[in-house]
């Protein structure tokens, strides 16, 4: 996907977070984020889309810790989290292509990196604040859903410190059925897992299902919509892929 795709995508993602967390009211428990209630997640997300913005918008090459989030609630509360993601949608469009930034993944560049990330940041907690706010989710585009599986298994989840381990070799194949060629081999050991977009060899366990329900399941946002073979390695999944913030 190109980077102005990704920004149009978190511009409407966040409109659409900000527009849920407001039908539900803050003190709303969010089921998807157990112990979480819409100020948590507008106080989190906020504070990540500001933590991005600094990056691109001022050059920094190394890692910096986010500022914590104002104690704001309510009305104020959604008003500093649209204000904050109007900058990042806003620094994102205007940027250079070339700006040298500090990034955590593999990307084609800087400002690719970002654009991505923070699109899907703000898609999968826009999930989270509908699920305050009951009612039917907005949809996921087919090829936006692969590209967030493909962060997840292949950049997220390569890192040191992903946790999704097993004493011995075992394999998990992750399949998307409505989707040309996206099929995920992630290989478990006692190592961090090692992913291969293609289907490589037998696998213990498959999940599997339309882009656009996997790429949340895998979140842990809702559950897998097929597994086939050992649930343990389903389980493992659902116990040890969480992404924390710090």
């Amino acid at each position: 996907m190109r980077t102005a795709a990704y920004v149009e995508i978190l511009d409407r993602e966040g409109a659409l977070l900000a527009a849920a967390a407001e039908a539900a009211g803050t003190d709303a428990e969010v089921p998807t984020c157990p112990g979480w209630r819409v100020r948590d997640l507008l106080r989190h997300t906020g504070m990540v889309h500001r933590w991005a913005t600094e990056f691109v918008a001022e050059g920094h090459t190394g890692p910096r810790r986010a500022d914590d989030p104002p104690a704001l609630d309510g009305g104020p509360l959604l008003s500093w989290f649209r204000e904050g993601h109007e900058r990042l949608v806003g620094t994102l469009a205007g940027a250079e292509p070339g700006v040298r930034c500090w990034h955590f993944l593999p990307a084609p560049s800087p400002l690719a990196f970002w654009a991505r990330r923070q699109a899907h940041e703000t898609t999968v907690h826009r999930i989270d604040a509908e699920s305050a706010r009951g009612g039917e989710p907005t949809a996921v585009g087919a090829d936006f859903a692969v590209d967030g599986i493909d962060e997840l298994l292949c950049a997220f989840h390569a890192r040191p410190k992903s946790a999704v381990r097993t004493e011995g070799p075992r394999t998990l194949r992750v399949r998307a059925t409505d989707a040309p060629d996206a099929v995920w081999t992630v290989r478990l050991s006692p190592q961090p897992p090692v992913t291969v977009r293609e289907e490589d060899a037998d696998a213990d366990c498959e999940l599997s299902g339309p882009a656009a329900q996997l790429y949340p399941a895998l979140w842990n946002r809702r559950p897998f919509p097929e597994v086939k073979g050992d649930g343990a390695l389903a389980a493992l999944w659902r116990e040890r892929s969480g992404v924390t913030w710090k």
